[in-house]
């Protein structure tokens, strides 16, 4: 288990602990109350402790090393985990608005509710600092798990600051003399459908994370690396590709290196690439290059010191997001010869360039 994977497991049993206390002080404070409304959060809460012991399984078997059976690593288990904190969070949602129309129907007595607002604050309060402090610290070692049960606790905060406002509406209404018991059950149905609905925001968030989607913060902060670290051997990189497993990154994408790069040339460009993607990302980063010999349509774009140039040094070539993703090289539209057309269709056709498949090869008579 690395460092990384390490912090995030222990940290996980952090928040397990603390769920198990809160849950404890909310059932306490609807014992004291009888509210249907902190029922609500309490029940929540015996989901917070399920799903944070899931995703303590789930941070776990993800720092397993990989094996012959899974050579990526276990990191995709917490893609499961967040699945299954999800449907445990929408689940809990939609019992909440069940428990709470049979409560509207028929209400029952509220007593001692200062009491259990000020215990409700103090669980909200809690649950709050350790729900950012997990998803800043899950979004800082790509941990899909970490960042879900922050998500997920600080959804129960918000949650719990609305019923704490909506009990002190029914604690003023109770002073004054009014049957507020409605009110309570009320305030519960509303937040079980955000709850609910918080339920299937991480479900969607979750299989996006299993279905690979590309992720667009990541791509430009890796393009913000590529620029920051290239020098004159990276004449192009395109059909950049990232898969997340866990904390770990496999990243693959095609480089244009000069066309004379031999074996051990290649190997250490990976190498330096690979080394800039550490910079930001740490060692669990695994690179894959496809090296792509450079041909004269590159001059342009090259201010090597190269005995094969056919025209002079223009601008080096622009990488963006968009740019990196993109499947072809990024040569824009260019007028050649006939015989030049001939040549080069000869000389680069084993790229699958020709005159379609984008910007590169296009010709013009």
């Amino acid at each position: 288990m690395d460092d990384a994977a390490k912090s995030n497991f222990d940290f996980q049993k952090v928040i397990a602990a603390v769920g198990l206390i809160l849950m404890a002080m909310k059932f306490v404070a609807y014992g004291l109350t009888g509210s249907m409304a902190i029922l609500t959060d309490a029940l929540e809460s015996i989901v917070n402790v399920v799903a944070a012991f899931i995703g303590l399984f789930a941070l776990y078997l993800s720092a397993q090393p990989p094996d012959k059976t899974h050579p990526f690593g276990h990191g995709k288990i917490e893609n499961i985990s967040a699945t299954a904190e999800g449907t445990m969070i929408t689940v809990a949602g939609a019992i909440i608005i069940c428990q709470s129309i049979m409560s509207l129907l028929n209400p029952g007595e509220i007593r001692e509710l200062d009491i259990g607002i000020i215990i409700i604050a103090v669980a909200a309060v809690v649950n709050y600092m350790m729900g950012r402090a997990a998803i800043r610290k899950g979004t800082k070692t790509r941990s899909p798990a970490l960042v879900a049960s922050g998500k997920h606790l600080c959804s129960d905060t918000y949650s719990s600051i609305g019923i704490i406002i909506g009990l002190i509406v029914v604690y003023v209404a109770i002073w004054m003399g009014y049957d507020a018991a409605w009110l309570d059950s009320s305030i519960a149905i509303i937040f079980g459908i955000i709850i609910g609905y918080t339920g299937l925001k991480v479900i969607k968030k979750s299989i996006d994370d299993s279905m690979d989607r590309t992720d667009e913060g990541m791509i430009e902060d890796i393009c913000d690396i590529l620029n920051e670290y290239r020098h004159n051997d990276w004449i192009d990189i395109y059909g950049l590709r990232l898969i997340k497993y866990g904390h770990n990154l496999y990243v693959d994408m095609h480089v244009v290196l000069p066309r004379k790069s031999h074996i051990d040339m290649v190997y250490n460009e990976e190498c330096e690439l690979q080394d800039a993607l550490r910079s930001r990302y740490g060692e669990a980063v695994d690179l894959s290059i496809t090296p792509i010999p450079c041909d004269g349509l590159f001059c342009r774009y090259c201010d090597r010191d190269c005995e094969n140039r056919t025209e002079d040094f223009h601008r080096k070539l622009d990488w963006t997001t968009e740019s990196l993703l993109k499947n072809h090289m990024h040569l824009p539209l260019r007028v050649i010869s006939i015989d030049d057309s001939i040549k080069n269709d000869d000389r680069f056709g084993h790229h699958g360039s020709g005159s379609t498949g984008g910007d590169f090869g296009s010709k013009v008579r």
